[in-house]
Formats: C-alpha cells, sequence, structure tokens
C-alpha cells in the first residue's frame, strides 16, 4: 500500500496541484488537517481534496474557520483570514469541515493519523522533548501529524531516539530524502505543510509512505508560489499571508 501523506494545505490551490502532480499513483490518501486558513481558495482546495482523500482528521484552523470554535486565540491576522474563510466557504463545504473528526484516527496496521499530537491534537511537537511522551504513548508504531508546518521525524528504537530532518541540496527543484520505519520501531513523521511550509523552504512538502518497503520519504516540490500570492491579494487578505509564501516561513 502506496498512501500519499499531507497536511496544513491553508487554502493553497497551486501547492496542492503540485503536490498531487508529482506524488505518482497512491493508493490512499491521508490528509492531517488545516485544509483552509491562511490562502485564498478554500472551497477549491476542499473541491479538489474531498473525493481524493482516504482519510481526513481536522485542524486548529478548520475548526475555527467552519465555527466550531472560535478565533479568539489566534493572532490577529491569522483570525481575519479565518474570518473570511467562514464568510467564502459554501455550505456544502461548511458542512464537510464540521464533520471532520478529531484525530488520532487508525489509518493501517501500524499506522495512525493526527493533526497535532496523538496525545492531544492542538499540541505541538517541533522538539525530541515534544515527542518523547507521545512516542512512548501512542497507540501505533509509526503517527504521522502536522500542525508545525515543519517536516521530519521523531525516532525510538529500544533506548535509542533520533531526531531527523531532511537535508536538501536545493532550493527550487523537485528533491525527496527516505527513511526506513521497520517494524518493532516507533515514529512521529510529519510530511510538512502542502501549502505554507514554516522551515525557510518554499517548496510544497510531502510524504509518501510505503507499507510493503517499510519506508517513508520526504518530498519538496516547487509550485506557482506567484499564482498563489495573487489570489490572496486579490482577495484583501493580509499582504504578509502572500509575502510569507516565497520565503517559506
Amino acid at each position: 500500500m502506496r498512501a500519499l501523506v499531507i497536511s496544513d494545505i491553508h487554502g493553497n490551490l497551486p501547492a496542492l496541484e503540485a503536490v498531487l502532480a508529482a506524488a505518482g499513483p497512491f493508493d490512499q490518501l491521508w490528509n492531517l488537517g488545516d485544509v483552509v486558513g491562511y490562502g485564498a481558495n478554500p472551497n477549491e482546495v476542499i473541491n479538489r481534496l474531498r473525493p481524493l482523500a482516504t482519510i481526513n482528521v481536522r485542524g486548529n484552523h478548520d475548526r475555527v474557520c467552519c465555527g466550531i470554535t472560535s478565533s479568539q486565540g489566534f493572532n490577529p491576522i491569522a483570525a481575519e483570514a479565518a474570518n473570511w474563510t467562514h464568510r467564502t466557504l459554501t455550505p456544502q463545504n461548511l458542512e464537510w469541515l464540521r464533520a471532520m473528526p478529531r484525530g488520532p484516527l487508525r489509518a493501517s496496521a501500524r499506522a495512525m493519523v493526527a493533526h497535532g499530537s496523538p496525545l492531544h491534537e492542538d499540541e505541538y511537537i517541533v522538539s525530541m522533548r515534544d515527542a518523547w511522551l507521545p512516542l512512548q504513548r501512542m497507540d501505533a508504531e509509526i503517527t504521522f501529524f502536522g500542525h508545525t508546518h515543519l517536516q521530519g521525524a521523531f525516532s525510538q528504537r529500544d533506548q535509542e531516539w533520533e531526531e531527523a530532518r531532511p537535508l536538501y541540496t536545493t532550493k527550487d527543484k523537485a528533491e525527496e530524502i527516505a527513511i526506513d520505519v521497520p517494524a518493532g520501531t516507533r515514529h512521529l513523521i510529519n510530511p510538512g505543510s502542502v501549502g505554507q511550509p514554516r522551515d525557510h523552504d518554499w517548496r510544497a512538502a510531502f510524504a509518501i509512505y510505503d507499507d510493503v518497503a517499510e519506508r517513508v520519504t520526504f518530498y519538496r516540490v516547487p509550485y506557482d508560489v506567484e499564482s498563489a500570492k495573487k489570489a490572496i491579494l486579490a482577495a484583501r487578505l493580509p499582504e504578509r499571508l502572500a509575502t510569507r509564501l516565497s520565503v517559506g516561513k
């Protein structure tokens, strides 16, 4: 089984299209949440994703943009984008977001999916200190998560602990880096953000999980970032949401 694992699209249609084009054939698509918020194409992104996704978990922006929770905890720019998204979404897409389940959810025999930590959907996992307890308590050997917009993995094998961040060699080409996830080891894996990376790499991020090969491959692919920026500015969303896309932060 070959699963395409994506997270944090954030209404960025050009980035999503680039990921789908680069991923090649896949058997399942696992969506880790924050489909909307920030970007200017929330309806188009949902309409593209809905027929493809095998499993979805909600993100915090999904909850706020569909009205389940308020934007009170968001910074002013995020809150403005969430309120705009709520007004822009169609009734059908609002209902779809409201129905998205909370993670973690079982995705396969070895893997679960969540938006934030498998212990709580809104917790960030940024460092090994954050990952230590979830790695021990999660109900599967592998949990795919998003939320931080930072691509990478935290792994445990016996008494060995490892944090891995893909080290790419270019800034404007498609690249991939694979890690092995053999049976008997435990992993927290973040595929990175499709639509708003924050690791100083502007390229769209995703991962492919191959359960037969026991391997996860991280990818970065260029996309039409100028089109995404123009859409944000045309929607009169905060300019910062457009400028940050070029620098990946």
